[in-house]
């Protein structure tokens, strides 16, 4: 499947009657407006400066120090000014480590393994020639196992795209010297206010410079939102939801799910692994509000990270507290409980699972920050799933990114994500204009640290590990779950959603699944399991 290409005539008629605020889209769906109180139409995310001649600002928070690297690994002109670190930590933190290099053999043989898994779970989602583009002076075969070239390529007319993945593949051989220059030089092509390949070349580009630095795991950090969610906080996530519709349409999905599963009872226990913001919540009660007849009691358990952002500052109360005046205002009878643990700790006794309730658990963008076997011999991916079935659950609805970054070797997982979120920022195009200051904080805050993540971090320390529908769906067979396809009442309400926001946004079925994308490329897969 060929790489999106752009499209501005299209992507113009996209963009032609709706654009977004913390006010909500007004279909029912979205945050209510009265949530917000007197300050609901100041503006989110002010704080942050931008400036059209450099995007570097877009890793600067607050005044710091530069990060300075050893000469041997030294990129010119690359600093990362990360908050809350300081220099003394840092140089006790970064060692000079070339990139990936492998014997010839073994590496082959692992990318041939990988291109059998690829294949076997519908993972073959990347056209090679398409990526690379004619004239790039690289030579990559079928099965993503032939040599890379790391001399230089000095031809004026290569485009950043070409460039990221030459560096990319540079780096894969060792070649810092080689792949810093290219650094270099592509930092003074990219703009985060630019079009899409340039959004998407200048957050990529600092992954690079990141993994060169061995700095991924603070810059991951640094971009991390570290306040307490407040009103605002939560007006903006929602703008997410609006500016990346298929997030939205995931979580719509699930909730359409739950909903249905409410059907007969009286009293409904949600399990959640990840609560994020509680934006899905907040419209779960909205719709239970509206549901016939006298709603049932919904009991919701959050299990929070004890080092998570919303635990460090009081947050998830905070959620909590503003989820149960919501439900009061509805007339929505309603508990919120918080279990202090890491995901991989919890045990059933820790969930409370009670007598007479209807047992939901729900997986929204979480599974795949839980390690698997090919990060640990403790499996904690496959362990959480089997925990949860021992619960024996009315319902599980599991809602991911369809990509896989989790198995894959460095190279290659590079050219994924660039095919992946290529489409994403993309599609940004037909929710708000370019230099939408909105439109720039949702890339930088949410897309941004997950390229970072993927790009310049390996083992344990990167988290964001996604994979495709196909090997979702194996870990949830394998750990006793049955396929609960999604209704056509739900499907029904999604796709007249979709409606309303664009036609190049698609909504496919495959297996009971909802497969959520951009033209021809999925993004986000939502399905349901008993």
């Amino acid at each position: 499947m060929s790489l999106v290409r752009s499209a501005e005539p299209a992507i113009a008629a996209c963009r032609n009657t709706k654009q977004y605020s913390v006010q909500g889209s007004g279909d029912g769906s979205g945050l209510s407006t009265q949530m917000f109180g007197t300050d609901k139409h100041r503006p989110v995310y002010v704080t942050d400066s931008y400036s059209r001649e450099s995007y570097e600002k877009y890793f600067d928070d607050s005044p710091s120090e530069d990060l300075t690297h050893p000469s041997s690994s030294e990129v010119s002109g690359s600093s990362f000014p990360l908050q809350d670190v300081t220099s003394d930590q840092l140089r006790d933190y970064l060692e000079v480590q070339s990139a990936d290099t492998f014997d010839a053999d073994t590496d082959k043989m692992k990318l041939m393994l990988q291109e059998l898994e690829r294949d076997l779970l519908a993972d073959n989602d990347v056209d090679v020639e398409d990526m690379f583009g004619a004239g790039l002076n690289m030579e990559i075969d079928g099965e993503w196992s032939g040599p890379i070239r790391t001399e230089s390529i000095h031809v004026s007319s290569r485009t950043p795209k070409q460039m990221l993945i030459e560096c990319a593949g540079i780096l894969a051989e060792g070649n810092i010297e080689v792949a810093s220059a290219i650094i270099n030089e592509l930092r003074q092509l990219v703009s985060v206010q630019g079009d899409p390949p340039q959004r998407i070349a200048a957050y990529m580009v600092e992954g690079l410079a990141a993994r060169v630095a061995a700095s991924g795991k603070y810059l991951y950090k640094a971009l991390k939102c570290k306040e307490p969610p407040s009103s605002d906080r939560l007006a903006a996530m929602q703008i997410l939801f609006e500016v990346c519709p298929c997030f939205k349409f995931g979580f719509m999905a699930a909730n359409g799910a739950i909903i249905e599963a409410f059907e007969d009872e009286k009293r409904v226990h949600i399990i959640d692994f990840d609560i994020s913001q509680g934006s899905q919540y907040i419209t779960l009660i909205q719709s239970i509000a509206k549901l016939p007849g006298k709603p049932p009691h919904l009991r919701l358990t959050a299990v929070d990270d004890p080092e998570s952002v919303q635990r460090l500052n009081g947050g998830l109360e905070i959620i909590g507290l503003r989820l149960e005046k919501l439900a009061e205002v509805l007339g929505v009878s309603f508990e919120f409980h918080a279990v202090a643990s890491r995901t991989s700790l919890v045990t059933p006794s820790m969930v409370d699972c009670r007598p007479g309730e209807a047992l939901v658990v729900n997986f929204a963008f979480q599974l795949h920050h839980m390690p698997d076997e090919s990060v640990s011999t403790i499996n904690q991916r496959d362990q959480l799933l089997q925990m949860v079935k021992s619960l024996n659950p009315k319902l599980v609805t599991v809602v991911e990114q369809d990509v896989n970054t989790n198995t894959s070797p460095f190279f290659s997982r590079f050219i994924e994500a660039y095919s992946y979120y290529s489409t994403v920022f993309e599609s940004l195009d037909a929710t708000l204009p370019r230099e939408s200051q909105d439109r720039m904080n949702v890339e930088r805050q949410c897309l941004a640290r997950d390229i970072v993540n993927i790009v310049a971090c390996e083992g344990e320390e990167r988290i964001e590990r996604y994979e495709v529908a196909g090997k979702w769906r194996a870990r949830m067979m394998m750990a006793g779950f049955t396929s609960c396809p999604m209704s056509s009442n739900v499907i029904d309400m999604i796709r007249k959603l979709i409606r309303e926001y664009c036609d190049r946004y698609k909504l496919d079925e495959d297996l009971g699944a909802l497969h959520f994308g951009w033209e021809g490329k999925t993004l986000i897969v939502a399905s349901a399991w008993r």
